[in-house]
């Protein structure tokens, strides 16, 4: 894969930051499942790691609106401090959420566009819980774009499979979560690219966070976070192949470096059985 982004044919903007990695790929554990010392049951990140970073490629296209491609997922990007949802395409009553720009680990907040990407309101896919849920923003609060890439990760085959446009980019095994602790199914969207001080840890030199949670009440707080899902690299690779995370998604670091040169955020990503 090519590490500059080609979105219909234009080079996205790449932004960078240092900001505190609370724990974000929560369901992780550090880095998916396991207990023991070096295995991704490793403490997260503290907020006092001076060398905690962050690289998140926004989803800017000059020209996002092309109904006749199917291929392309249409992305929101905030461009205001906090973004207010609402439940339906009106402000009359409460906003349902009120989500900030910068995310609490630095990240743009960004939000993938459900139907019809014109006019005053849009209908978007929230990374909030729980899972699937959706709601109505103000088209005047974000900056749309583009991308015509996709993941599908199917968990019984241990597969994830990139795609670009109709061409695959990516076909590798992970490892996925535990029969106590499952990767949940679902649509989700990458929300936030991590990159942790040591990428020789249990996460990797990098880790997506998704959209998505774990359904498991006991990973709700897990480790200070939210039971975020994420994709990420790790420190074992002999497990990629088998059922032993907390829900997060593995792949060689390898590929996960592949993966973050090139994967807007809003990349669609599609778990199935």
């Amino acid at each position: 894969m090519s590490p500059k982004l080609d979105v219909k044919g234009r080079r996205s903007r790449w932004l960078a930051g240092v900001v505190l990695l609370v724990a974000t790929v929560a369901a992780c554990g550090g880095g998916g499942g396991g207990a023991g010392a070096g295995d991704d049951g490793a403490a997260p990140v503290q907020a006092d790691d001076p060398g905690t970073t962050t690289t998140s490629v926004a989803p800017v296209a000059d020209d996002p609106l092309v109904p006749s491609d199917e291929n392309l997922t249409r992305v929101a990007q905030a461009k205001v401090p906090q973004v207010a949802v609402y439940a339906e395409p009106d402000d009359a009553g409460a906003p349902i959420h009120r989500l900030a720009s910068p995310t609490e680990s630095g990240s743009p907040l960004v939000f993938t566009i459900d139907g019809d990407a014109t006019g005053p309101w849009l209908k978007v896919n929230l990374p909030v819980r729980p899972n699937g849920s959706q709601g109505y923003i103000r088209s005047a609060d974000v900056q749309l774009g583009s991308t015509d890439y996709s993941v599908k990760v199917e968990l019984g085959a241990h597969r994830l499979t990139v795609t670009k446009g109709t061409e695959v980019v990516v076909d590798t095994p992970i490892g996925v979560g535990t029969a106590e602790t499952p990767t949940p199914g679902g649509v989700y969207y990458l929300k936030e690219l991590l990159e942790p001080p040591d990428p020789n840890g249990a996460y990797g030199p990098y880790a997506y966070g998704l959209s998505g949670f774990s359904n498991n009440p006991e990973l709700a707080n897990f480790n200070g976070g939210d039971g975020i899902i994420g994709i990420h690299g790790t420190n074992q690779p002999d497990k990629i192949g088998s059922d032993v995370s907390h829900g997060c998604i593995r792949v060689s670091n390898e590929v996960i470096t592949e993966m973050a040169a090139s994967l807007p955020l809003g990349t669609p990503v599609e778990i199935v059985a």
